[in-house]
C-alpha cells in the first residue's frame, strides 16, 4: 500500500488501537456517552478474545434495503459467519413501490430471514438470536467481529469510522465514500487501525474480469494506448413523485439524512432513486464508476495511483429540477506513459483496454478480444497472476481470519473513484485539472482543490464525534 509520509492528517485524535495483524478477536465497544442528539463517544476495543477455526464471525449490518438485504443474505449462505445485529430506520418497506408489492425490505423483513435461516442453530442453543435496531450507534456497541455497511453513500464514511473506531472489520458497498476527503481519512484509518476493509466492488471476484485483467498485465496488447469505461446513462427525469410531502410515519427520516442536508422529503429522492441528488449520492456515474474504472486501473496497474489529469466533458443535466446529477456524462484523464482513458455514457458499458498489438473488453457476463486465443482456458497468458477470488464476501470473511487484506481494499476502493470526484470538481470549475495522484491534490488550481476538499457535515455530526 502506497503511504503519503507519517504524518497523521486524520481531523481528529487517535485513539489507542490494537493493530496486531496476527490475530483476529472477537472486539467489544467497551465506552459510549451520548453527547447531544448526535454523538458517541466511542472508546478504543481491546482484545477480548482470539476467533478461532471452529468460530463464526459475528457480524452486525447496516442498511437493509434492496442492495443491503442481497448483500446480508450472501453472509446468510456463508457457513463461517453468524450475524447477530441489524439496523435500518426504516422498519419495513417496499422500495420504490407505493402500493405494497414487491419483496418487503427493512430491518424487520432481515429479521424475519436471518431467524429462519439460522433456526436449526437457535433450537440447538448454539444461537442466542439477532437484534434489531434503528441507530448504528447502538449496533456498534454489540460484541461484534465486523459490520457490513450498505446504506445510502452520504452515510458510509461516518458508519465506517466509527465502527474502525469500535475495533470492527468493514464491508462496505461501493463507492466507499460520498466525498473525496472521507475517501482519505477512511483509507488511512483503516491501514493505521490494521482493519480488514472489503468495498463491495464485486467484479474483482469475477473470473472474466480477472482473466481480462491478465491479459493486459502480461503485455499481450503491447504498449496501452487508450482506456474505455462505458457507464450507464444517469436519471433523465423524475423516477417518482418529487414533490414533497410528509415522511412514512415508521421511517426516521431525521436520521436517515443524518450528515447529508435535510431536503423535504419526496419519493423522487428516497429508496433506489436518492443517488441522483448530490446531496445522498453521486448519481449512476459514482455508482458504476467503482466498479468498471476499478478494472480499468486493475489493468494498467494504478489500483493505488491515479490519472495525471482529468477534464469533465459533455454532462447534461436531468430534466428533473430536483436532480442535481448528470444525465450524460464524460471524463476524459490522462495516465503516466501516455495512456489516454474515457469515461463516458456514449461508451459500450464494461472496461476496454486498447493497445498498440490488439485490444480486449470485458464487462459482466461477457468477454472479448482481438485474438480469441487468449481467451481460451487452456491458454497460458503469462507469468502476472491476478489475485484469485471467486467470491467476494468470502473473500472478506477470509481475510478477517487471516488478516490479510483483501481484494478491494479501501485505498483501491477510493483511487479508483477519484476521477468521479475529480470530474465533479472539472465539470463545476469548467476546466481541466492537473492531479498528482502521489499527493493526491489538484495542481495550481486552488479553487478547485478547496472545493475537492469540502466535506460538508449537517450539525452536529461531524467525523471526530
Amino acid at each position: 500500500m502506497r503511504t503519503l509520509g507519517s504524518q497523521d492528517t486524520s481531523p481528529f485524535k487517535m485513539q489507542p488501537t490494537d493493530t496486531e495483524r496476527g490475530r483476529t478477536t472477537n472486539r467489544r465497544f467497551l465506552g459510549a456517552t451520548v453527547a447531544g442528539s448526535a454523538a458517541i463517544v466511542l472508546s478504543s476495543n481491546s482484545l477480548a478474545k482470539r476467533v478461532v477455526a471452529s468460530e463464526r464471525i459475528q457480524l452486525g449490518v447496516v442498511g437493509l434495503g434492496s442492495r443491503g438485504t442481497a448483500v446480508m443474505q450472501q453472509f446468510l449462505d456463508n457457513s463461517t459467519a453468524e450475524i447477530v445485529a441489524l439496523c435500518d430506520v426504516h422498519p419495513a418497506h417496499y422500495r420504490d413501490n407505493a402500493w405494497g408489492k414487491g419483496p418487503k425490505l427493512g430491518s424487520q423483513p432481515a429479521a424475519e430471514l436471518v431467524s429462519k435461516k439460522y433456526a436449526q442453530r437457535k433450537k440447538s442453543g448454539s444461537y442466542s438470536g439477532c437484534q434489531v435496531f434503528s441507530d448504528y450507534r447502538q449496533l456498534l456497541q454489540q460484541n461484534l467481529d465486523a459490520v457490513v455497511i450498505a446504506t445510502p453513500d452520504h452515510w458510509h464514511a461516518k458508519i465506517t469510522l466509527d465502527a474502525m473506531v469500535a475495533g470492527l472489520d468493514v464491508y462496505c458497498e461501493k463507492p466507499v465514500t460520498h466525498h473525496f476527503a472521507e475517501g482519505q481519512i477512511i483509507y488511512r484509518e483503516a491501514a493505521k487501525r490494521g482493519a480488514v476493509f472489503q468495498v463491495g466492488s464485486q467484479q474483482r471476484s469475477d473470473a472474466l474480469f480477472r482473466r481480462a485483467v491478465e491479459i493486459v498485465r502480461n503485455g499481450h496488447l503491447g504498449k496501452i494506448r487508450r482506456i474505455e469505461v462505458g457507464l450507464p446513462i444517469g436519471y433523465m427525469i423524475a423516477n417518482d413523485d418529487p414533490q414533497s410531502v410528509e415522511a412514512p410515519p415508521e421511517l426516521d427520516y431525521e436520521m436517515w439524512c443524518g450528515p447529508a442536508p435535510m431536503l423535504p422529503y419526496a419519493r423522487a429522492w428516497h429508496h433506489r432513486w436518492w443517488r441522483a441528488v448530490r446531496a445522498f449520492g453521486g448519481g449512476v456515474l459514482m455508482d458504476w464508476i467503482g466498479h468498471h474504472n476499478d478494472i480499468a486501473h486493475w489493468g494498467i496497474d494504478e489500483s493505488e495511483g491515479g490519472p495525471v489529469a482529468v477534464e469533465a466533458v459533455g454532462w447534461t443535466p436531468s430534466a428533473c429540477e430536483q436532480y442535481d446529477t448528470p444525465a450524460e456524462y464524460g471524463i476524459r484523464a490522462e495516465y503516466a506513459g501516455d495512456i489516454h482513458s474515457e469515461i463516458s455514457t456514449k461508451l459500450k458499458q464494461g472496461t476496454k483496454w486498447i493497445g498498440a498489438d490488439g485490444w480486449v473488453w470485458v464487462n459482466r457476463g461477457k468477454i472479448e478480444a482481438s485474438n480469441p486465443d487468449w481467451l481460451r482456458s487452456d491458454y497460458e497468458l503469462g507469468n502476472w497472476k491476478a489475485m484469485v477470488s471467486n467470491d467476494h464476501v468470502d473473500n472478506f470473511l477470509s481475510c478477517v481470519r487471516s488478516r490479510q487484506s483483501c481484494i478491494t481494499s479501501a485505498e483501491i476502493g477510493h483511487r479508483s473513484i477519484t476521477p468521479g470526484h475529480l470530474g465533479y470538481v472539472s465539470n463545476a470549475v469548467g476546466r481541466p485539472l492537473k492531479w498528482n495522484p502521489k499527493q493526491e491534490r489538484i495542481e495550481g488550481d486552488v479553487e478547485a482543490q478547496n472545493l475537492l476538499l469540502q466535506m460538508p457535515y449537517r450539525a452536529p455530526w461531524s467525523l471526530n464525534s
